[in-house]
């Protein structure tokens, strides 16, 4: 059998938190930040969790990390 491939797209965006957990930053925060308040810009900074739906999704694609 060979080696599973990661996508390589998927491995930039996401990495494993200490429990296993994927991690992942906000989207909406490349351009048209004009017409968004600061106190959302900021909060787009943050990075949060994969949702459990996804998260199974994304351990397929992302099977050595």
């Amino acid at each position: 059998m060979p080696k599973m491939k990661t996508s390589s797209a998927a491995a930039k965006r996401f990495s494993k938190t200490g429990t296993g957990k994927l991690k992942r930053m906000k989207a909406g925060k490349q351009h048209i930040l004009t017409k968004k308040s600061t106190k959302m810009k900021r909060n787009l900074r943050k990075a949060t969790l994969v949702n459990h739906t996804s998260e199974n999704n994304m351990k397929k694609i992302l099977p050595y990390l």
